[in-house]
Parts: structure tokens; sequence; C-alpha cells
């Protein structure tokens, strides 16, 4: 019997629904202290600690970390609840726990440094290559300071980017594992959306990384990784953020909902709820929030009947699922602006939980996995002349 199986053995892993109620049941608490969140510009620690216990951060962890090793999905629609609650919160999730999937993906003693004794620990990433990778003998030397590191203050590694030149010349992405003692936060995140992520800077000088703790983010091709593992890394994490995006459209809706319950109109008194305008703004943006959501669990049971044959999935796919992840982006931020509209003079008051979710949505809708833009470019280009763009293969 292999090492996985007496893992899997020795555990019981809840099902899917159990999952997606235990993230249900978070909603009113995260709600509860949502405000808190942005003013502190950070999580609590509870609240990560909470995720841990009721498992979230082992649903796509391989197996012989003790993870359970699930479909993305089934973390895609944790995900989905968590947003509901609250913006920043769900965020840290998200990035924390997305890292988890990519510990299949790099050798085996990689994750034994970060999960030898507490396979709980967290990871906070980097990928855009902010600094620099210099070849040295057994591994790499990295400088530089990268930005937006959501979560970091719960985390004890980072997982940081950079671009590397192959031994064919042609210039490929990586990904390195840098322990939290080889690099210092810079407190720099002050926005005005998602200010509770704690997306500080990471500043590296001299960190050596050895070979094993680096992969390709570009390289897509077979091996002997487990069937979840199978995945393109770039579809992994578009849709991690596209999840939390619907998250954030639900839970404005709902906020939405609730609110116009009881409002009246300044100008004729009558309820809101009544009006033909309000009714046709929240059933248009529901519909936005639940063809984002459907399109994203869609392209994964597409995607999943790939892997489970041991097959990549096919750049065509590929490209495109990039283009549907990214449109959730757009989708949920034409929604909560149709709401937005609707709530009139009150909805600009920093008391008021909706604008707080919008100017959140509007946060996330730049991030470069929800931007539309730059994606309908790569899109368009593969369709009209065939060629894959950089970060393909």
């Amino acid at each position: 019997m292999t090492e996985n199986a007496n893992l899997n053995q020795n555990r019981t892993i809840p099902s899917e629904a159990a999952l997606i109620e235990r993230a249900r049941a978070f909603v009113p608490m995260l709600k509860s202290k949502a405000e808190d969140v942005e003013k502190n510009r950070a999580v609590p620690h509870s609240t990560i600690d909470e995720f841990k216990k009721a498992g979230f951060f082992k649903i796509v962890q391989p197996a012989h970390f003790g993870g359970w090793e699930m479909n993305p999905t089934v973390f895609y629609k944790v995900l989905m609840e968590l947003g509901r609650g609250c913006c920043s919160s769900a965020w840290n999730m998200m990035i924390l726990g997305v890292h988890q999937w990519e510990f299949g993906l790099f050798p085996k003693q990689a994750g034994d440094d970060v999960w030898g004794k507490d396979n709980t620990v967290a990871v906070s990433s980097s990928y855009a290559p902010w600094g620099k990778a210099t070849k040295v003998d057994g591994g790499y030397v990295l400088n530089g300071t990268w930005r937006t590191s959501s979560g970091c203050d719960h985390a004890d590694w980072a997982i940081i980017g950079a671009r590397i030149e192959n031994s064919d010349g042609k210039i490929d992405a990586h990904s390195f594992l840098v322990e939290g003692k080889d690099y210092q936060v810079d407190d720099d995140w002050h926005t005005f959306g998602l200010c509770g992520t704690g997306s500080r800077s990471l500043v590296v000088k001299d960190a050596f990384v050895p070979d094993y703790r680096h992969h390709s983010i570009v390289n897509y091709e077979l091996s002997d990784r487990g069937d979840m593992y199978l995945f393109p890394f770039n579809m992994i994490f578009y849709f991690a953020g596209a999840s939390v995006m619907v998250g954030y459209g639900q839970g404005a809706t709902e906020l939405f909902t609730e609110e116009m319950q009881s409002r009246q109109s300044v100008m004729s008194g009558n309820v809101l709820k009544h009006s033909p305008h309000v009714k046709g703004r929240l059933a248009n943006a529901v519909v936005k929030v639940r063809s984002a959501r459907a399109r994203l669990l869609a392209d994964m049971q597409e995607a999943t009947e790939y892997v489970n044959r041991r097959e990549l999935v096919p750049s065509h796919l590929r490209m495109l699922y990039l283009m549907d992840g990214a449109h959730c982006g757009k989708d949920v931020e034409e929604a909560a602006l149709l709401l937005y509209k609707a709530t009139s003079a009150r909805g600009i008051f920093l008391s008021s939980p909706l604008q707080r979710v919008v100017r959140d949505i509007l946060a996330a809708a730049n991030h470069p996995t929800l931007n539309v833009d730059d994606n309908a470019n790569l899109l368009g280009g593969y369709l009209l002349n065939g060629e894959l763009p950089a970060g393909f293969n």
C-alpha cells in the first residue's frame, strides 16, 4: 500500500456538501467583522485559524502532506460562500488556500520543508516578476521587492515569481519558494478597496533558493503527479480569483435585497422594493453573477474530464478558460454598479456595507487574472492567428 493510500485510509475526508455548509455557516460572523477588517487593514489571525480548523486549507493540499487532494471545484464553491461575508477574508483564504494546490507541482522536498512539522503552515505569494533570480550553484539567489503579497501576515513562507532564461534561450516564468526569514514585509498596502487583505510588499535581499524549491509555471506537460494536479496552472489561479468574485457578487445582491425591504423613496415615500427600476436592476445583477458562476463550474467539469483520463487540457480550451475566468471580474463589477446606482445618496456613506463591497469588487476586478481587456487581447489574438501568447506551451 502506498503512503498516500495509508494517509487516505487513516483520515475521514468530508463531503463537498459538508465543506460548503461549513463555509456558509461562517458568513454571519464574517459580515459582523468586515468593517473592522477594513479599518484594521488586516484579517484577524483568529479568522484564518477558524478556516484551518474547518479544513479549507486541506481541500486541494496533496494527500502525502495530509491534505484531501479534492477537485479544485470544491475549493471554488467554498470561496463562493465565504465571499458573501467579508471580501478581504475570503480573498486571503483564496490566496493562501490555492497555494496548497501548487505544492502538487513542486518537488516533494519543497513541501517537506514547509509542512514537515506542521501541515497547516500558510504560504503567501507575489507572482509578478518584480525582482531578479540569478542562477548559482545548487539553486538561485533572489533580489528585489515583490508587491501585493495578500495574506502575508498569516504566512511563514512565500512563493514569488521571476523570469529566467532556459537552455534554449527562451524566457520562462518560474515560482520560487522562499522562507520567511529571507524576506521582510513592507507595510505599504494603503488602498480604497480590499483594504483588509494586507497585501503588503516582500523585500528580498540575497535569498538563496535551492533548485528543488522552484518550478516553471509555463511548462505544461504530463507527469507522474496526481490527477488533480494536471489542471493548467493559469486556469487554477484564474478561477480561484473568479470564484471569490462570484461570492462578492452574491453578497452584494443579498445586501441590496435586504436593504430594499424597508427603504423608501424620498420623492414619493413608496417602499423601493416595489419600484420597477429597483426590481430590474436586482434581476439583471443576479443574472450576471449566476452566469459567471455557471460558466466557471461548466469549465471545471469539462477540464475535469480530461485530467481524469490523465490527458492535458487542450490549448484552445485553456485560452477560452482564461477569458471565461477574467470575464467574471467584468460580470460582477457590472452587477455591483447596477445595484449601487439604486442606493442613491445613502450608498455613498462609509456606514453602508454595500458600498464597501462595491469598492472591494472594483479593486478585485483590477487584478491581472480578472482584467478583461488584457485577456480578451490574448484570446482574440489566438483565435485570429493561432499563436499562443507568452506563458503557454
